[in-house]
């Protein structure tokens, strides 16, 4: 049971955790915190937190965890505000999508990383954001990967690792650079992608019909393209060069592609495709916990 849980950014990822908890009754008061009262209230109103502090110190005097789920920018300047006031027997951990910064901040701020802080990432979503968004069930089946370090206490690591269980998660352990490099594979580079091709196909004369008549397919692509514009500007700049390094892989494959089609080369397009199908088809049933 956690008596007080603050959140930092009682958004879509720390509203649904609060509702998963709040429904588990896991939790004995949830707290929210940030720079926008209206927000905080509209929390209240939606019954995601029991109550709301703008000031960072007075949100975590009584907490025995503490969740920043503010966007990747935003990290190290909560930490500064809230380091020299934790509770004792206060746990840190997070919500970012890029580990490594977070970590590097957490050591600038705090000298070294400390023992209490446990780095993690809720891998679910939705492409609406904040906190009306948020609903009780998003973790469910959903995996939260955890990077703890060699010195992050394992008590803290459990306690985190219970946390996102009752809010029905599957919790894993990856270290940290392998994170930032899988999930730049997996999350950024299509989310970098969603973006860039809405965004080329805006500039057409043609962008209202290319809506109107899409396909599922590129409906479904194009989705992530409605996420928040914030939240992955900072993941692109925090996991900068992971995600240059999938960026140049997937545009020397293009180029493949693209050199494929201009040669009229049948023979190359159905070997890529083939591959790109029997890889995607053998990895998804192997790793498959629910119904696409």
């Amino acid at each position: 049971m956690i008596k007080q849980l603050t959140i930092f950014g009682v958004g879509l990822i720390g509203g649904s955790l609060a509702l998963a908890l709040r429904k588990a009754a896991a939790c004995t008061r949830l707290v929210g915190c940030s720079r926008n009262s209206v927000h905080l209230q509209q929390a209240i109103d939606l019954n995601v937190i029991d109550e709301f502090t703008l000031d960072p110190i007075e949100a975590v005097r009584d907490a025995d965890v503490i969740l920043l789920a503010v966007p990747m920018g935003a990290m190290e300047a909560i930490m500064e505000q809230i380091a020299d006031h934790l509770p004792p027997a206060a746990i840190v951990t997070d919500a970012g999508s890029s580990k490594a910064s977070v970590v590097a901040a957490a050591a600038r701020v705090f000298g070294e990383v400390p023992e209490f802080f446990v780095p993690a990432h809720p891998i679910a979503g939705r492409e609406k954001s904040g906190v009306s968004a948020a609903i009780a069930n998003l973790f469910v089946d959903h995996k939260v990967i955890l990077t703890p370090l060699d010195n992050t206490c394992p008590s803290a690591i459990e306690r985190v690792t219970r946390m996102w269980q009752t809010a029905g998660a599957q919790v894993q352990t990856l270290g940290v650079e392998q994170h930032d490099l899988v999930l730049a594979a997996t999350s950024h580079l299509p989310h970098v992608l969603a973006y860039g091709l809405v965004d080329t196909l805006s500039e057409t004369d043609y962008v209202e019909e290319i809506f109107q008549f899409a396909a599922g397919g590129f409906r479904d692509f194009s989705r992530i393209a409605s996420s928040d514009p914030v939240m992955w500007r900072d993941i692109c700049l925090e996991n900068k060069t992971a995600i240059l390094d999938a960026l140049q892989n997937f545009q020397d494959n293009l180029e493949m592609l693209r050199n494929s089609i201009e040669r009229s080369d049948g023979n190359a397009l159905l070997k890529t495709f083939t591959h790109a199908k029997t890889i995607r088809d053998k990895n998804v049933m192997k790793h498959k916990t629910k119904p696409e």
